[in-house]
């Protein structure tokens, strides 16, 4: 039996090349393969590097799909079922949304895969496959097997997961959806273990909220020290709180944390159910505990809240150029489906398209909804000057410079490699057709 893993692209102009930033490792894949038994051929095509072949001769095709590759994980299954190949899809879109994707697909996988996945080859081998298949919360007890990277070009980043979902439940948030509010930790030694056999000399921990519990996170941090490694994570700015916490981090081998600060407006963190990042009198002082503990801030934002209009948007400019953070992004909100946002803006005929994800015309860097204060079009002219102002070449030396003082002097030139050519992809970025000229290469 062959299986052939397809990870579809988000999109890309006529003619033009597939967003450098968007080519890190494939994760998903690489445990799906771990779970593969022997005997079982694999091939994967990444759609965002090289052609897929849609005459490869296979058995069964896995698509993971994200809900901006929707359309497109929906127009290769198309064709490849037209071959009478069978096709399987699963992700955070497929568990959200196990009804559309069935429409276009011969199975589904809702949840992780971990506990059906030789369900699915066995059905498969037998003809059998099953329309639906609950997969739940998963246990990651495998290695990721990244052998079926082999020849691909990534970022010479390696994933490693070390835990899934949140203990938090924003408003806007599809994995907080996907796992109910709930964070599990994986095992460390299984952490430890995908560590020692990444190649790259940077690691980014994947996890949506890496200190989601402190007890964790203290003990995985111990766990890690010895490796002597470079990391990243995700985490929130209240961690800021946990001087000990702080220190094991660094101490551990961490250089760049990403908080969502998402606002600094009281209302819009109440209205997205994170009132808990609201710390007015107390902000500034645990950026600063952070940034003296040697580790530089990936901030990110998002506007379109009902009180967001063009002061809130530079204000949160301000406050990023104020703390020269390592690098920022200025994103709009998304609607993403049945999350409590997309169903308060449909209960309130705000939404532009009911499936902007499926939409024709449809384009990255656009609003999918009508914002209270400003028109949508505005609201993502705000997002993309704001990122503009941010990697304008005097803030980015500012930055550069404040960065030197925080961070090893390895992460010191990754800071120019990432943050020189960020005003050119912000502009690569903006209108990228969803799912559009993607079955030819660029000229």
């Amino acid at each position: 039996m062959k299986i052939s893993f397809i990870l579809p692209a988000i999109g890309k102009k006529p003619g033009k090349k597939y967003i450098g930033t968007w080519k890190m490792e494939p994760l998903t894949i690489a445990v799906l393969k771990a779970l593969t038994p022997e005997g079982v051929e694999t091939e994967l095509f990444d759609d965002r590097i090289e052609l897929i072949d849609y005459d490869t001769k296979t058995d069964l095709v896995s698509i993971t799909v994200e809900t901006y590759t929707a359309k497109r994980s929906y127009q290769i299954a198309e064709k490849f079922r037209a071959r009478g190949i069978p096709v399987i899809m699963g992700g955070y879109h497929v568990t959200l949304c196990p009804e559309e994707a069935t429409e276009y697909c011969d199975a589904v996988i809702i949840g992780n895969a971990e506990t059906v996945w030789n369900d699915v080859i066995k059905d498969a081998e037998n003809k059998t496959l099953k329309k639906i298949y609950h997969g739940g919360v998963g246990e990651y007890t495998v290695r990721p097997d990244k052998s079926i990277f082999k020849g691909k070009k990534y970022l010479p980043v390696s994933l490693v997961e070390t835990g899934r979902g949140c203990c938090h439940s924003c408003e806007f948030c599809s994995i907080s959806k996907f796992y109910c509010s709930k964070y599990y930790c994986r095992e460390h030694s299984l952490v430890v273990d995908d560590i020692k056999n990444s190649p790259h000399k940077y690691t980014f921990l994947v996890d949506d909220n890496l200190v989601a519990d402190h007890n964790n996170a203290m003990s995985l941090f111990e766990d890690i020290t010895p490796l002597g490694i470079k990391w990243a994570g995700q985490g929130t700015l209240s961690m800021a709180k946990n001087e000990k916490l702080l220190k094991a981090m660094k101490k551990s081998g961490c250089e760049i944390i990403l908080i969502g600060f998402e606002s600094l407006n009281k209302e819009n963190l109440e209205q997205m159910n994170k009132s808990f990042n609201y710390a007015m009198g107390e902000r500034d002082e645990l950026v600063k505990r952070i940034h003296d503990a040697g580790i530089g801030i990936y901030a990110t934002f998002v506007f379109g809240y009902d009180n967001d209009n063009e002061k809130t948007v530079n204000d949160a400019l301000e406050f990023a150029k104020k703390h020269n953070f390592y690098t920022a992004a200025f994103n709009h909100l998304l609607p993403f489906p049945n999350t409590a946002l997309y169903d308060r803006l449909k209960a309130d005929n705000r939404l532009i398209y009911d499936k902007w994800w499926l939409e024709d015309g449809y384009n990255y860097g656009e609003l999918a909804f009508h914002p209270k204060l400003v028109t949508a079009e505005k609201m993502s002219m705000l997002c993309r000057d704001a990122r503009k102002a941010f990697s304008s070449p005097r803030t980015v030396i500012n930055r550069g410079f404040a960065s030197l003082g925080r961070t090893s002097p390895l992460m010191w030139g990754l800071f120019w490699g990432m943050n020189l050519r960020l005003g050119e992809e912000i502009d690569q970025k903006m209108n990228v057709p969803i799912g559009e000229n993607l079955d030819e290469l660029p000229k």
